[in-house]
């Protein structure tokens, strides 16, 4: 699933391709991608909408339209694609906006997971943005806030992955952030140190700050709006490198499961 990253790095090519640009018309061909309002109404009201900006929250796009916010979550496989509106379909092609500048921006997703939201700019009870945690960089997220959100016995690898604490991390970045912390993924968020909070949030920025450097990561199968894979894959010190040496210590990568997601770390550093 792309994260932060990823998706930061799929707005800033959607600024660079489509910013002012008018939505003549919309074709939805899997409507289940569709979250709100129902298809009909999203193919009336964004019809001669201008995209005014793009912005990302946590791991969703958002488009700054006229009347509306056009939220985009990519989900496992969700990508965009410009292209010229001779060029026919592909297969996973599954909303197709068709712009003032004869090209077509391509929502497309192999496994039909992403969702899509056209909201009033008012409507908050329909927005999946309005429960999300502090952005990274909020200036706010600060030991006081983390120490009462990590108010649980839950394992800290569990919490950093809910998005109602922090914002875009996933399980990448979260089992990189736990072993630069030197934090056992298994640790329970209750016990942690003021050292350990000061550790998760600076090398939260800094992991996430690099991988956007890089373009994200590229792991399966995510690419920008350009069809560029990201770099940041390369930097991983821990992430899918069971059994291969700490870059520390040497000691064995481990992966286990955590709340059923795949988690690597080194049982010698990370305590």
């Amino acid at each position: 699933m792309p994260e932060l990253p990823e998706v930061e790095t799929v707005k800033a090519g959607l600024l660079k391709k489509v910013k002012n640009r008018k939505i003549l018309s919309c074709n939805v061909l899997w409507p289940g991608i569709i979250a709100y309002p129902d298809k009909e109404t999203f193919i009336k009201n964004i019809a001669n909408e201008t995209i005014n900006d793009i912005t990302r929250r946590g791991k969703f796009i958002v488009f700054h339209l006229d009347n509306y916010f056009l939220i985009s979550h990519l989900r496992m496989e969700g990508k965009y694609f410009i292209k010229e509106k001779d060029i026919p379909l592909n297969k996973h092609d599954h909303v197709i906006f068709d712009l003032d500048n004869d090209l077509r921006l391509i929502y497309n997703d192999t496994r039909k997971f992403g969702k899509m939201y056209l909201l009033k700019f008012d409507d908050t009870q329909n927005s999946p943005l309005t429960k999300l945690g502090k952005e990274p960089w909020d200036d706010t997220l600060n030991i006081s806030y983390l120490k009462d959100k990590f108010n649980k016995n839950k394992a800290i690898k569990t919490m950093l992955l809910d998005q109602e604490i922090i914002t875009g991390i996933g399980n990448i970045y979260a089992d990189e952030i736990l072993f630069l912390s030197h934090i056992n993924p298994e640790k329970p968020a209750k016990s942690l140190t003021n050292k350990n909070l000061t550790d998760i949030i600076k090398y939260t920025r800094e992991v996430l700050e690099k991988s956007i450097a890089k373009g994200g990561t590229t792991i399966h199968t995510y690419t920008s709006v350009d069809g560029i894979t990201g770099l940041f894959q390369q930097e991983l010190l821990v992430h899918g490198k069971a059994s291969k040496p700490c870059p520390n210590c040497q000691t064995k990568i481990i992966k286990t499961t955590v709340n059923q997601r795949g988690t690597y770390y080194c049982p010698h550093c990370q305590k």
